[in-house]
């Protein structure tokens, strides 16, 4: 694959291949249109996360969460 990039025409004919290939890197591939990237065929990953595991170490410092909100802060909503 050049790229992990593939026109569909080339797809459509070698589509099992690019599956096994798929299935065996773990590797996504993009399908091209014209160019343009169209589709993404990637494997499935079928085991869900908890969101609060997704947002684990999202929050980087967060100091005086008590303390009032500065009324200047809010300006930027206008």
């Amino acid at each position: 694959m050049n790229g992990n990039q593939i026109s569909k025409s080339e797809f459509k004919t070698k589509a099992l291949e690019y599956f096994r290939q798929i299935e065996a890197s773990g590797e996504s591939i993009i399908v091209t249109d014209h160019g343009k990237p169209a589709l993404e065929v990637r494997p499935f990953r079928g085991h869900s996360r908890h969101p609060l595991d997704v947002l684990r170490g999202s929050v980087v410092r967060y100091d005086n969460p008590t303390e009032p909100v500065a009324v200047n802060d809010w300006d930027a909503a206008q």
